[in-house]
């Protein structure tokens, strides 16, 4: 598979002006890492969100800078978003060593289905969306894809040990912890709450309009 590549320049606007590189189309990053000078960078904003789909948290991505000759191997550490459009305001890049294990956070995948879910009053609850794993850069899974056909009753989980995943790479989770699991919708106590729901607003409502109202006695008018 051929290496995403991302051209950068140094950046020399920092702080609350680089809202002005924004508004230019220029995103501002930040690169560091271990035996790495840190070192504050800018990309074209549109180039970097087609970076970003495409390799993700775990991909290793080429960052060539003007004056190097050879892409320093990077992988995406933070993505700082505009809460409101998801557009990316700063992007941490976090520079390997090739032959160093990094710890990275990747994607749980949910495959196939479970049979228990047949049943209507089963469900799927995911518990852990990633998995913390360790390995070199080039061993990096760009996800773990998790078999939910093992899932076949009422109250069956997959946890953290149950992943299989390639010898090269040490997932660093609690090995008990659930990552997916089926449980039972509870739909006979809704159904009993909403029973007592209705029986006290019917109650309510006798009470404000009887059936039968008493009038009050009237003496005869004397002339």
């Amino acid at each position: 598979m051929d290496q995403i590549e991302l051209k950068v320049t140094n950046r020399e606007i920092l702080g609350k002006k680089v809202r002005f590189l924004r508004r230019q189309g220029i995103t501002p990053v930040h690169l560091f890492g271990p035996g790495t000078k840190s070192m504050a960078l800018q990309c074209d904003t549109a180039t970097l969100q087609r970076v970003l789909a495409e390799a993700g948290r775990t991909r290793l991505i080429g960052l060539k800078l003007d004056n190097e000759k050879r892409p320093r191997n990077v992988v995406v550490r933070e993505v700082q978003r505009e809460p409101r459009t998801g557009e990316s305001l700063h992007v941490d890049f976090y520079q390997v060593k090739m032959a160093e294990q990094v710890k990275v956070e990747v994607p749980v995948v949910l495959v196939g289905e479970a049979p228990a879910l047949k049943l209507k009053e089963n469900m799927l609850v995911q518990e852990l969306n990633t998995l913390t794993v360790e390995c070199l850069p080039d061993k990096i899974p760009a996800s773990v894809g998790l078999d939910l056909s093992s899932l076949t009753e009422s109250r069956q989980a997959v946890r953290v040990k149950d992943v299989e995943l390639d010898k090269e790479v040490t997932v660093l989770n609690d090995p008990e912890l659930v990552v997916v699991k089926v449980s039972v919708r509870h739909v006979e106590k809704i159904e009993e709450v909403i029973e007592e729901a209705v029986e006290e607003e019917v109650a309510e409502e006798a009470v404000e309009t009887p059936e039968t109202a008493t009038l009050p006695e009237v003496e005869p008018k004397k002339e």
